[in-house]
């Protein structure tokens, strides 16, 4: 049986491959903010390299526009704060699992961190389990961080709490770390949204949001506590399902604005497809900031 992480890095290095390679490459590549003064190497400048980085001295020397690449300033851990309750075993914008959305958000995040040296650790749970897997800088152990996610999501598993997992690791994760949160597409209530105020003061916080199914859009779509369906008399008013349309984006809009507001990089993520991409542009607007 093939691993999960050589699915993920087929995934990651098809989309390289057609669109911009060398978003897998150098400071675009890391979950670290900044570099250090240490040169490593030149290379051939391309799109959407930074023009602060190109050599002009080697460029006039080589006759072609090179840049310069640096080592890291320091290694880092990555923590994963994963939600495998009951609510993401359900199904994300496009019809596809959820659990399978969140697999290759943390496949592509945890793949780069390794890749670049750093740490990947697990913190999962719902309201009545935890899972916690520590610091490791391995593929092999980042393939055993996406079977225990992978084994954990169910619909039968208990229900989503996600102020649970964040809150032990406000308490217990004392030196700084980048902590990447993937959770359900909620509102976030005033427990959570103090939680996140918290995080962001002791961490490098990095919230991605796994996008409901469309229930307007797809007939079978039903809440997986009840089996609840929006009745097809609903479904064919135009009037409501303009307001449930309307209602939804401006959740979504709010929920964006709240990160925001607290310097959160966030984003929400729908469909497996947009992983990989919705991923190198969030990596790309954190190198910038």
């Amino acid at each position: 049986m093939d691993g999960l992480l050589v699915r993920i890095k087929s995934r990651m290095f098809i989309h390289a491959h057609r669109k911009a390679l060398h978003l897998l490459d150098g400071e675009y590549g890391s979950l670290v903010t900044g570099r250090s003064m240490d040169f490593e190497d030149l290379r051939s400048y391309v799109a959407g390299d930074e023009v602060r980085d190109i050599d002009w001295k080697a460029t006039a020397r080589h006759g072609s526009t090179l840049v310069r690449r640096y080592t890291a300033l320091r290694r880092q851990t990555v923590h994963f704060v994963l939600d495998t309750g009951r609510n993401m075993a359900a199904r994300a914008a496009d019809g596809e699992a959820k659990s399978e959305v969140a697999l290759t958000i943390v496949g592509v995040l945890g793949y780069l961190a390794v890749r670049h040296g750093d740490e990947v650790s697990l913190l999962s749970g719902d309201s009545e389990r935890t899972i916690r897997l520590p610091a490791r800088s391995s593929e092999n152990h980042l393939e055993r961080v996406l079977r225990a996610i992978d084994a954990a999501h169910g619909l039968d598993a208990p229900p989503s709490d996600i102020d649970r997992a964040l809150g032990l690791v406000a308490r217990t994760v004392r030196r700084r770390a980048i902590v990447v949160v993937i959770t359900d597409d909620t509102v976030l209530g005033p427990e959570q949204t103090r939680l996140v105020r918290r995080l962001r003061a002791q961490h490098e916080l990095v919230w991605v949001t796994v996008g409901d199914i469309d229930p307007l859009r797809y007939a079978g779509a039903a809440a997986v506590d009840d089996g609840w369906r929006i009745p097809e008399a609903l479904r064919a008013d135009r009037r409501l399902t303009a307001e449930l349309t309307r209602s939804i984006d401006d959740e979504i809009r709010a929920r964006q604005a709240m990160f925001d507001d607290l310097g959160v990089s966030h984003r929400r993520i729908g469909r497996v497809d947009d992983v990989v991409p919705s991923l190198l542009h969030l990596l790309k607007a954190r190198s910038r900031a």
